[in-house]
């Protein structure tokens, strides 16, 4: 593996963060994405650990909270992966696997017992990579909607 470093986010960090944000999710704005991480940051109820070359750049990163419930788990809070994201030069190294544990890690110090997090149904990379890590699928929804 690459010389990587696992770690909390900072606010230098941002626009690596917020350029891997855009990626991951295609339809945000790079305005709404930089409000959300500038309250991200001091907010202690939530987390942001990221992956970092050894150049300094920020390769990758997971966005983990905690929710009252999620699908299939037992104990609230959960901890719950919220985006998750690395680098397409550097995927299949091990350090999406990195980046979740440290969630994990954080999750357990928040006193949660379980760890949940969702995907795309199309998203077969995402789903793959869920079950390496010892996650299990609980369930398939379709949602649906109206113009009225």
């Amino acid at each position: 593996m690459t010389d990587i470093t696992i770690r909390r986010a900072r606010a230098a960090d941002k626009p690596d963060w917020l350029r891997m944000r855009l990626l991951l999710w295609t339809l945000g704005t790079p305005e709404s994405f930089s409000a959300d991480i500038d309250e991200f940051l001091p907010d202690q109820t939530q987390a942001c650990i990221v992956a970092v070359r050894a150049d300094g750049r920020i390769c990758g990163f997971v966005e983990t909270g905690t929710r009252k419930y999620a699908d299939g788990c037992e104990t609230s809070p959960v901890g719950y992966i919220e985006g998750w994201y690395v680098d397409e030069d550097l995927r299949g190294q091990g350090i999406g696997g990195l980046l979740i544990r440290a969630a994990e890690d954080w999750a357990r110090e928040q006193g949660c017992q379980e760890m949940a997090s969702d995907t795309w149904l199309e998203n077969d990379a995402s789903i793959q990579a869920h079950l390496a890590l010892g996650y299990h699928e609980e369930e398939r929804l379709v949602h649906f909607a109206k113009k009225l």
